[in-house]
């Protein structure tokens, strides 16, 4: 009889779909190897390294010493992927949570690197981790990969709950798809959002800073926004995606987009689908609040709330583009003033 033990890893499908991401993967390779310049020499520390992808990008470009620090069993996979890559003697491999390990030599680096995004940006995300290891760990004057991230919103169609079910192979299926919005009502949706059902510019939700941003900066944001459609369709949902930015040197930062008019990610897009359904015409107004809200049972979920608000008792910029008259009025006004301006 012969006997063959091995040692199997589970490994985690999450780390299997970023793995999987060329979009994501691309964005950093290009961000690190693009920027030489900065990890030439330098010390880098790795926060939630999980497979130790970007731990090997970072050594690729130069690093002196990576600190890859995973808490979960994947560090053995990022342990494995180090030696594959022949970066023994560059990346070490920390087992523990970052908030508790200590770092050898004076235990200061140069650079953080981390892919600590959630779904819409936060849920599930590692961004206190980041947070509470640049005060602990990171050198005045350190490096961010990536540095800011900005979290945006619009209105948008959701077919898959809606018409979509109409017509499945010449049977009507509405009453199933009212079951499947009532569920929705619940819990936000992962999808796959096609340009052309977002119904308008998108607006600001949040953006932070990661160089100055603290814990409690993320605990809870709410706007108040007034979109105009741009195409006339089917307002059934708010759809959500952000964009991280990177540091440069001497080219254009580098910019990881979760937008629908990028190519898809893990990610996604989120939507919070609405118990209604409105048709909508071009330059129509849109008003609702939204907010972000950290839950209290897990400091790692957040909650997602919109209100869906008359757009007659909200207060429209100067230069809005709605088709309510007065706003059509304001901008031939200040048309008229800006024309006069630049004559005089």
């Amino acid at each position: 009889m012969i006997r063959i033990t091995q040692s199997l890893y589970v490994i985690d499908l999450v780390h299997k779909c970023m793995l999987e991401d060329s979009a994501r993967n691309s964005a950093y390779f290009q961000a690190i190897l693009g920027n030489k310049d900065i990890f030439s020499g330098q010390t880098v520390l790795d926060v939630g390294a999980g497979t130790g992808i970007l731990s090997v990008f970072c050594a690729q470009a130069g690093a002196k010493r990576v600190y890859a620090v995973e808490a979960s069993d994947t560090y053995q996979i990022s342990e494995e992927i180090v030696k594959e890559n022949k970066c023994e003697d560059i990346i070490k491999v920390i087992h523990g949570d970052v908030d508790t390990v200590s770092l050898p030599e004076d235990g200061k680096v140069d650079i953080i690197v981390s892919e600590w995004m959630g779904h819409f940006l936060l849920h599930e995300g590692m961004l206190d981790s980041v947070i509470r290891a640049r005060d602990k760990f990171l050198r005045p004057g350190g490096y961010l990969f990536p540095e800011n991230a900005t979290l945006y919103c619009s209105p948008c169609r959701v077919p898959s709950l809606n018409e979509d079910w109409k017509n499945v192979s010449g049977v009507s299926m509405l009453s199933f798809s009212k079951r499947l919005q009532n569920n929705s009502l619940s819990s936000p949706l992962l999808l796959n959002v096609k340009p052309e059902h977002i119904l308008s510019e998108p607006e600001i939700l949040l953006w932070i800073d990661l160089r100055e941003a603290t814990v409690d900066d993320v605990n809870c944001n709410k706007i108040q926004h007034l979109a105009v459609v741009d195409k006339s369709g089917r307002y059934q949902g708010i759809c959500l995606w952000f964009t991280c930015s990177f540091p440069s040197l001497t080219s254009e930062p580098v910019v990881l987009s979760t937008s629908a008019e990028e190519p898809l990610t893990h990610w996604k897009q989120t939507v919070v689908a609405l118990p209604v359904d409105i048709s909508v015409e071009r330059g129509q107004p849109i008003a609702y609040d939204i907010s972000i809200r950290r839950s209290p049972d897990n400091n790692r979920k957040y909650g997602l709330e919109v209100e869906m608000l008359d757009p007659d008792d909200v207060v429209h910029p100067e230069y809005c583009t709605c088709f309510k008259t007065r706003c059509i009025l304001t901008r031939a006004v200040l048309e008229k003033y800006e024309n006069e301006q630049m004559q005089e």
